[in-house]
């Protein structure tokens, strides 16, 4: 135990860990399940990042066939990660906030968004002026928000789902 952190600080730190691995565990079973029905290889790979559960289905060849579960643009992907968290709520009672990685897919995009966020903050450091990117998914807004911060600057969400939207505030 780490100075200052109590003996119920610490164990409910621990109880949420052990929460998040079983959700891991329930998402992998239920994954490993659907690979099989689908007929696709894919090796499951299961971590905690950022308070989450954090499930990847990782390809252990060529991944053309993995690229079926992801889908245009990830909307496959989105699908079956509501499924799995509602497969983890039917074993749990809790509400997941599990995200699913499949082929490196969320990775990849992830890296790109905060290349973008990055430039966003750039482009508004330099002119003074708002920056509006176009549309984004929740995960999307989330990974240009965090890159927006690390640069130093502000940013908020702004408009109705599906159409929201990241506006990068100038300092």
């Amino acid at each position: 135990m780490t100075e200052g952190t109590t003996p119920s600080a610490a164990a409910e730190a621990g109880d949420t860990l052990t929460r998040l691995e079983q959700e891991g565990e329930i998402a992998a079973d239920y994954l490993e399940g659907l690979l099989d029905i689908a007929d696709l290889d894919g090796d499951i790979d299961m971590d905690v990042e950022a308070d989450r559960a954090a499930v990847s289905i990782i390809s252990d060849s060529s991944g053309r066939d993995l690229q079926k579960l992801v889908g245009r643009d990830g909307e496959v992907l989105e699908a079956l990660q509501e499924l799995t968290r509602l497969a983890v709520h039917r074993e749990t009672g809790d509400r997941s906030r599990l995200m699913l990685d499949i082929a490196g897919f969320r990775a990849k995009k992830r890296a790109e968004l905060s290349e973008l966020g990055a430039k966003a903050a750039a482009e508004a450091k330099s002119s003074g002026e708002p920056v509006k990117l176009d549309p984004m998914t929740p995960f999307e807004r989330k990974v240009v928000h965090d890159a927006v911060k690390s640069a130093g600057l502000r940013s908020e969400s702004e408009g109705e789902e599906p159409q929201r939207f990241v506006v990068v505030l100038p300092a």
